[in-house]
């Protein structure tokens, strides 16, 4: 089984939305006993609450139920994971310093690496924007999630 952790600062909004998206992906492709899927924050502010109510609206008009409750990156994440996945520069900085060592440090991926459509180098955080904000990360997060299965289902052959 391939473990994957999508990291944000806070988890209540971009990580979050890319563990429920992710996971639709997986459901759709019948590859729920092959992906595990977690989110986490390299904050612990919002530790226990459930992700913000303005992605939680967007994800919902676009089929997504996010269920989620914030938690922060542990020690325990870096070898309980196959892949630790940043939404920015950031994220990535902040998991390398987490790191234990130089094997976990290779399980860091950027988010955005994963897409195929949109020409984007980060996930924004849209926790201080509008709406627009909202819809722009969860279009990008679509991408990169299609692009990630792609990618492992593609580890696998």
């Amino acid at each position: 089984m391939k473990r994957i952790l999508f990291v944000c600062l806070g988890n209540i909004c971009r990580s979050a939305a890319a563990e429920e998206i992710m996971r639709n992906r997986v459901v759709h492709a019948g590859l729920e006993k092959e992906i595990d899927l977690d989110s986490a924050g390299l904050s612990s502010y919002h530790q226990g609450d459930p992700a913000d109510s303005r992605m939680r609206a967007h994800a919902a008009r676009r089929g997504y139920r996010i269920t989620h409750l914030s938690r922060p990156v542990g020690y325990h994440d870096f070898f309980d994971f196959d892949m630790l996945i940043g939404m920015d520069d950031s994220n990535l900085s902040g998991l390398r310093d987490l790191a234990p060592g130089l094997p976990e440090e290779q399980k860091i991926y950027r988010m955005t690496d994963f897409c195929r459509r949109i020409p984007a180098d980060h996930v924004p955080d849209p926790y201080y924007g509008g709406d627009s904000g909202f819809e722009t990360v969860l279009d990008i997060l679509e991408d990169a999630c299609d692009g990630l299965l792609d990618f492992l289902t593609q580890q696998e052959k």
